[in-house]
């Protein structure tokens, strides 16, 4: 396709920045390109579109499955295309040697993708992280001078769809419930994250997740497994205070350190995790253990992930937006002693239940939000009817995306009346932003602002 594109007619379904990125490459190499889209003026509305018109149709990777023009292009004889597998042909042209590394998993994908892409450049290879954050893989493929990696941070809705890309080495962080709207059950759900194993020849897959274990069991690809506990031989862990690797070494009876816990920062279990995954995809393509250390040393985690955005009065201030779904939240609450906790938003068909069930130990108060917060107040009610709750109301006047900050000076009012020394304020919604806010990095945003005014500027 990708040297066939000239005169051809396509309808891309979605003008987000998946969708306006494929845009952009179609008619630079001669396409002729509808988007559209119901709910962005980037695009056309779906109704009255006549699919017989078009050559091919590009699908954005949330685009609703039941919505009936992706169901009558499903059913028709188009060619329904993706933005990874577009890459994937376009790379086959134009950079047979690239190689592609990918990570995938509910949570911890955009932190492992940017750790391994910092080791690689520290290695001294021209690396890229792209696809799920920041730039397309599309983008990241048509350069004049092409890169020798790609590493692609890979949703669930990207998997579902793509069918051609192949990747050196794989990893697999955890499974757990999220997107059960869009995928429509879980198994679903889990099947999209476990079908990148048949796009891998090395898959790198996280021990101490049961649900990764159970379901890439039958998989008979080489396996790396990393683990929090003592590694086997063949596998990546933590003796004492060391990460240590007893796979990628001549003999696997002896372990070689890779780093030292405290080089991973934040230091805590998760991120240990997400370290040692990207250390594997790197050791996968023979960078020496010496450079990945010196690059965890270096790297930090982007902003909204367990983001510390104030320390005052023994008080700890906490942005975890990032936090989009329950199993994040558990990571991120269980990361502190004392919390009152800021959470609520769309929930995606997550459940809400095991999440109070495992931290309510570590939780002073909570500050609900959003359009599913009666999920998380019934789950508090129900298991954890002794924490203090409080519900605010989206203020009147307040518009999603304008000046008015006013929401969350109120959730960070709340919050100051319950916050004592030694306890951390931590916003870790384990919900989606969309209803109030225009991304999580937007919700972040207004939450620093707020604890910036009234927290930080007050006597």
């Amino acid at each position: 396709m990708a040297s066939n594109i000239a005169d051809k007619n396509f309808l891309i379904l979605g003008a987000g920045v998946t969708g306006l990125s494929v845009e952009r490459w179609l008619k630079s190499r001669g396409g002729k390109v509808t988007i559209a889209d119901d709910y962005s003026d980037a695009g056309i509305k779906t109704d009255g579109i006549e699919l017989k018109k078009f050559d091919a149709v590009v699908v954005s990777p949330g685009w609703k499955l039941d919505h009936p023009l992706l169901v009558e292009a499903l059913d028709s004889d188009l060619e329904v295309l993706n933005e990874v597998d577009l890459a994937w042909q376009l790379k086959s042209e134009i950079a047979p040697h690239q190689k592609w590394l990918a990570v995938t998993g509910t949570n911890g994908k955009t932190t492992a993708v940017e750790m391994v892409a910092k080791i690689l450049q520290t290695a001294g290879l021209k690396a890229k992280a792209c696809g799920n954050l920041g730039e397309t893989v599309i983008e990241a493929v048509d350069q004049v001078d092409p890169f020798e990696y790609l590493v692609l941070e890979l949703s669930s809705f990207q998997l579902h769809w793509a069918k051609t890309a192949q990747f050196h080495s794989s990893a697999i962080l955890n499974i757990a419930h999220d997107h059960i709207d869009w995928h429509g059950s879980f198994e679903m759900y889990a099947q999209a994250k476990l079908s990148l194993l048949e796009k891998s020849e090395i898959a790198v897959l996280n021990a101490d997740d049961g649900e990764v274990i159970t379901r890439s069991a039958s998989w008979k690809g080489r396996k790396v497994f990393f683990s929090l506990n003592t590694p086997a031989p063949g596998e990546i862990g933590v003796v004492e205070e060391l990460i240590v690797d007893r796979c990628f070494v001549s003999d696997p009876m002896e372990a070689q350190m890779i780093c030292e816990i405290s080089d991973v920062k934040p230091t805590i279990p998760h991120n240990v995790s997400n370290a040692m995954a990207a250390a594997a995809l790197a050791l996968s393509i023979n960078v020496p253990h010496a450079v990945i250390q010196k690059a965890l040393q270096d790297f930090r985690p982007g902003r909204h992930r367990i983001e510390v955005i104030l320390e005052k009065d023994s008080i700890t201030w906490v942005d975890d937006s990032k936090a989009t779904n329950p199993h994040s939240a558990i990571a991120s609450l269980n990361s502190h002693l004392s919390v009152v906790w800021i959470a609520g938003g769309l929930a995606k068909g997550a459940d809400m239940e095991d999440l109070v069930q495992r931290c309510k130990g570590r939780m002073k108060a909570a500050i609900l939000i959003g359009q599913d917060s009666i999920l998380i107040e019934n789950a508090l009610q129900k298991f954890a009817p002794e924490v203090p709750m409080v519900k605010v109301e989206t203020p009147s006047g307040y518009v999603k995306g304008q000046a008015d900050n006013s929401l969350m000076e109120q959730v960070v009012t709340h919050a100051l009346s319950f916050a004592t020394s030694g306890d951390s304020v931590v916003l870790a919604p384990a919900c989606a932003s969309m209803d109030q806010f225009v991304s999580y990095a937007d919700r972040g945003d207004r939450f620093a602002a707020a604890v910036k005014k009234l927290v930080s500027h007050a006597n």
